[in-house]
């Protein structure tokens, strides 16, 4: 019968290169044998000695990665850093695009806006999925097979001016400058890429008559609040001026949204007559649920801001 020691050496001798074995196992065997009698030495018996030097050891396979250099990781420590800034970087944004644009495309193109969500969800989901495992691949065989990227080496010259904490963050200014960005780019984007409806005509979903002045007129609240979030990120926290500048801007945007919806002025009438839903007193439950979004959202955001303006101010 074997003891424990021929078993962990045999363990580790499975995951170290042919031609070192007799080599790696008669070291090992060697520091095995000095860490147990320097636990006999002190009054342990054999047995306990024995199981507890090799429970420090730890596993096998772990051990036999460092006797052969070999790491043990899917991402090494190499390209660690730079592969987790980039996951993340990824999964910050096209996730979220994606699922976006799959949402208004069911929603607009093939005329299911009930089915818009799950499917943005479902995308979203599936490319996240698709982001992590091909990155993820890419970077370790990058780093098993040693390939330099080139990468340049960190100085102190990297290091940021700023050294307080910052309340607004990069990613947060990014976010939502993109969505205020998308948000225009529907406006714009619904009067071009029209609903089709089940005769093949393709409506706007909004009325074309706002183009006179109301539509350009969110057009600009809207690149205003662009101006707002480059403000912030420059300000690098909330302030009472940017509290109010911001109050102004939620209520230059919702009211007249809110004024549209309240006098059925927002959707197009043709695209109206042309769902029995719509003209089947749909229009006022949309009117009631895009309100109420509106509304909630222009407060959470008054609210928010003035939260952050006071803690930043304590």
């Amino acid at each position: 019968m074997s003891s424990l020691t021929d078993r962990y050496v045999a363990a580790t001798m499975r995951a170290v290169p042919a031609q070192r074995r007799l080599e790696i196992a008669e070291e090992l065997r060697g520091s095995i044998a000095d860490m147990i009698d320097d636990r006999t030495s002190g009054g342990q018996d054999h047995a306990s000695a024995e199981r507890e030097v090799l429970t420090e050891l730890g596993h096998p396979e772990k051990l036999a990665a460092s006797y052969s250099d070999r790491t043990l990781q899917l991402i090494g420590p190499r390209y660690y850093l730079t592969w987790w800034r980039l996951l993340r970087l990824l999964l910050t944004w096209i996730p979220a695009i994606v699922g976006v644009l799959t949402g208004l495309s069911k929603a607009l193109l093939d005329g299911e806006p009930g089915a818009a969500i799950g499917a943005a969800i479902v995308a979203a989901m599936q490319t996240a999925v698709q982001i992590a495992f091909w990155v993820t691949l890419v970077f370790a065989v990058l780093e098993r097979t040693h390939t330099p990227l080139g990468l340049p080496e960190w100085t102190v010259d990297q290091l940021p001016e700023e050294t307080r904490e910052r309340q607004i963050s990069h990613s947060d200014s990014i976010a939502s400058v993109v969505f205020l960005l998308a948000t225009i780019g529907l406006l714009v984007g619904q009067h071009f890429q029209r609903w089709t409806t089940d005769d093949g005509t393709r409506l706007p979903a909004l009325d074309p008559a706002l183009w006179s002045f109301w539509l350009p007129a969110l057009i600009v609240v809207l690149l205003a609040t662009v101006g707002l979030e480059i403000a912030k990120y420059r300000s690098g926290r909330w302030t009472w001026p940017l509290v109010a500048v911001n109050a102004v801007l939620n209520v230059a945007f919702a009211a007249p949204v809110l004024w549209l919806l309240a006098t059925d002025r927002l959707l197009n009438p043709e695209l109206v007559e042309r769902f029995a839903w719509l003209r089947d007193g749909g229009t006022v439950e949309f009117a009631r649920v895009a309100g109420a979004v509106v509304v909630l959202v222009a407060i959470w955001d008054v609210i928010d801001s003035a939260v952050k303006a006071g803690r930043a101010t304590r």
